[in-house]
């Protein structure tokens, strides 16, 4: 016979069972192959985790599922945290998962290059499809975060190289979860502009240097898919030298740093000034080269002159007054020229766009304090909004009617709300929710009542 001692009921024993799991281990870290898997309709994800000679059934529910950027399938190999629990109803062993990977690298990584894979089959990363960047632009606009780095950089590089050059921000977040929809709407509206009132040659698309994570705005398919259609040279300036994102490889051409997208779009000043002086060199050596051969014709004219007396002389004079005309229309010429080279160098300089980049910095200073008097206006706005349907949900809820003695009953085989008695039979498990805790319950009888007619 069995010891006289007190006999567990088999509800009892499964939830100690689960009580001693749960309080013996902490979440657990666990790597394997996922084995059947199914995405319930509820969201929750339910599959097995196995080995070569083992495996343990596993939950991941809604809330931890829709976090993560990729969904496995049956046969991946997964790293996974999770919690080890019981299924008191079945007494079944079973891990509830709150966080999945694949094995070997992170989920980003892994995104990234399916994404890349997709769009080279594509052909959004052939050559022949780019567009050609002009290399001495005179108005860019430039896709960036207006507090940035990158800005600095690229504004930097131009007041030194091409002062002259025009820039128009389009100021979008370059990280985040709002950064890729704004990123794709700046290019949309540049190409707009540019096809209607704004001659915009080229632009530029990027930002400072980060994580994977960090970049991954331009990670984003929506926005190599705004790269790819735009009409605008797009010269793409995200990270620092070895970092290398989806955007480069769409972009018409790819720098490695902001700075160097700014060198890339434009001329050096100097180089203009050293082709001014290169032009007066020429002018000056093809002047004298001029004067020569008239003074070596003029010699030759001399040395054939003979003696003849009153005609000699007059020749002579003649001659005189031919060398100075002669000396004073290239007087007058080398005068001229010069004259033209300088007011074209004060007429360079005196164009030079540092005022104009002053003012359009106080304006973009005074548009950002709108826009975040704006932002913290709105943020107000719609707290209040949410507080207000916070407390209208509250009241319209269930647990107000639970509250009031009612209570919800499902199936406890598959969790399904129970309206009419006709849907249930003797012996069913049912679990009864109350407004503090639930029950479990068979039934014992059936009591139908007839529909009333209408």
């Amino acid at each position: 016979m069995l010891p006289d001692q007190p006999a567990f009921s088999v509800s009892e024993l499964n939830h100690q069972a689960k009580m001693l799991l749960e309080s013996h281990f902490d979440f657990v870290r666990v790597e394997g192959e996922i084995g059947d898997f199914t995405a319930a309709s509820s969201g929750h994800w339910y599959f097995t985790l196995k080995d070569s000679s083992a495996q343990v059934r596993c939950a991941m529910f809604k809330g931890a599922n829709s976090k993560l950027k990729f969904r496995p399938g049956k046969g991946d190999s997964v790293r996974l945290r999770a919690r080890v629990s019981l299924y008191e109803n079945r007494g079944e062993f079973q891990l509830i998962v709150q966080h999945i990977e694949p094995a070997g690298e992170g989920a980003l990584q892994l995104a990234f290059d399916k994404l890349k894979a997709k769009l080279q089959a594509e052909g959004l990363f052939d050559q022949d499809r780019k567009r050609v960047v002009p290399e001495a632009a005179k108005t860019l606009g430039v896709v960036t975060s207006a507090s940035g780095a990158a800005l600095h950089d690229i504004l930097s590089v131009l007041e030194r190289r091409s002062p002259m050059t025009q820039v128009y921000l389009f100021p979008v977040p370059v990280q985040g979860a709002e950064a890729p929809a704004a990123i794709v709407a700046a290019i949309e509206q540049a190409n707009r502009m540019a096809t209607h009132d704004l001659p915009l040659e080229a632009l530029i698309v990027g930002r400072g240097g980060g994580s994977l994570e960090d970049l991954w705005a331009f990670n984003d398919e929506t926005v190599a898919r705004a790269i790819a259609a735009s009409v605008l040279p797009i010269v793409s300036a995200v990270g620092h030298e070895v970092d290398f994102s989806i955007a480069d490889f769409v972009a018409d051409q790819r720098a490695a740093t902001p700075s160097a997208a700014a060198e890339l779009l434009s001329l050096d000043q100097d180089e203009w000034f050293q082709r001014l002086d290169r032009m007066q060199l020429h002018l000056d050596r093809t002047l004298r080269q001029r004067i020569g051969r008239q003074q070596e014709r003029l010699d030759h004219l001399k040395a054939r002159l003979k003696h003849p007396g009153k005609q000699l002389t007059q020749q002579k004079a003649t001659l005189n007054t031919q060398r100075k005309a002669l000396g004073r229309l290239i007087k007058a010429r080398l005068n001229h020229d010069r004259l033209s080279l300088d007011a074209m160098t004060r007429q360079l300089r005196s164009r030079h766009p540092r005022g104009a980049l002053q003012r359009t910095a106080e304006q973009l200073k005074e548009t950002s304090s709108q826009l975040r008097s704006g932002i913290t206006r709105r943020l107000e706005l719609e707290q209040s909004n949410l507080a207000q349907a916070r407390r209208l949900l509250e009241t319209l809820g269930p647990e107000n009617t639970l509250s009031r003695g009612y209570a919800i009953v499902q199936t406890s085989s598959d969790e399904r709300i129970v309206r009419d008695a006709g849907t249930v039979t003797a012996g069913d498990q049912l679990t009864l929710r109350l407004h503090r805790g639930t029950l479990e319950t068979t039934v014992n009888r059936v009591d139908e009542v007839a529909e009333q007619p209408e």
